[in-house]
């Protein structure tokens, strides 16, 4: 896999649900398909500067999507949900909340 944290980590997810999570130290990313849960502790502590308790992911299937008579679908993409030590915050998102 690719040594470079910020190959792993793609963007952030920004939706009310994601937001909420914020509360409970449990922030949402979009990430490599290819990647596993050790990979994204790494990238997430090597990135932040923040210690990782759990990584949950899911495998999201891309939604199909129409064009007058064409169809198509959008690709599929992996999400990981990171939830931090207690006491861990990630300073990016602070604003947002």
């Amino acid at each position: 896999m690719s040594t470079d944290p910020r190959d792993i980590i793609i963007r952030p997810v920004i939706s009310e649900k994601s937001m909420a999570e914020m509360a409970e130290g449990k922030y949402t990313f979009i990430v490599d398909r290819k990647a596993n849960k050790v990979e994204i502790k790494k990238a997430i502590e090597g990135i932040f500067d923040v210690k990782v308790a759990k990584v949950n992911t899911i495998n999201m299937r891309g939604k199909m999507r129409r064009m007058g008579v064409f169809r198509g679908r959008q690709p599929d993409w992996k999400k990981a949900i990171v939830k931090l030590r207690e006491g861990d915050s990630i300073k990016f998102f602070e604003g947002m909340v």
